[in-house]
């Protein structure tokens, strides 16, 4: 932890997130390129993970997360609409924001987070079908909060990130494609993989993914359109 009360290894994690998310979204451009499906798989656990570890950190709701969520569940779906017009699913960001009312739930305990978490589960309950990653996305930033906590319980958040990718109807029918088994082992090895990388103190400075990250999203996607139309 830096004397900015910042962790290298969490900004480190984010940077991460954001290479794979941004790697997978490539295949926009170049479709052949199942590698970078798969490497992908990396980014959704591991944003999970950065909000598990912020949430840990924390004592109270914090409005202004939630909020940024909120507003960018909203601005990011045209874009995302606009990239993927056959997605049956929202953009990314609701799932992370009902994954954040959950954490809140489980790590503070108190009655108003207890009820905006099962809120939370009960919308993604209901509404499975429309969020990607499902239901089991939104467990996904509680489990992994519970593995921060004690790193034996890795193995329930890797399940939930395998079942995650399983809302993916191709993925669920060709459970035993090669390149399905390997979404799945990458899925799940992105949770000891986070964990390490939080367990250990990075020695070197990273730059931070500031307030810019959130702008970043939706952005990139208006950026991966307009390339993918010149070209």
């Amino acid at each position: 932890m830096s004397a900015t009360g910042r962790s290298a290894s969490l900004d480190l994690l984010k940077w991460l997130a954001i290479v794979s998310m941004v790697g997978d979204h490539l295949r926009y451009l170049w479709v052949d390129q199942d590698w970078l499906f798969v490497t992908g798989r990396l980014a959704f656990p591991w944003f999970c993970l950065a909000i598990a570890a912020n949430v840990a950190r924390t004592n109270s709701i914090k409005r202004h997360y939630l909020v940024g969520f909120l507003l960018f569940s909203v601005v990011s779906e045209l874009p995302y609409r606009w990239l993927d017009n056959g997605s049956s699913t929202l953009n990314v960001m609701p799932t992370l924001a009902l994954g954040l009312l959950v954490a809140w739930g489980v790590h503070l305990r108190t009655r108003a987070a207890s009820l905006l978490a099962l809120g939370a589960v009960i919308v993604a309950t209901l509404g499975s079908q429309w969020l990607m990653y499902g239901l089991p996305g939104v467990l996904l930033p509680a489990a992994l909060l519970a593995a921060l906590r004690d790193r034996r319980l890795f193995w329930l958040a890797g399940l939930l990130a395998v079942a995650g990718n399983l809302t993916n109807s191709w993925l669920l029918q060709h459970p035993l494609q090669p390149v399905s088994l390997l979404v799945m082992f990458a899925a799940f090895a992105s949770v000891p993989l986070g964990l390490e990388l939080l367990r250990r103190p990075w020695p070197g400075r990273v730059p931070p993914v500031g307030r810019w990250g959130w702008w970043f999203y939706p952005l990139h996607l208006v950026a991966i359109k307009v390339a993918r139309v010149l070209l």
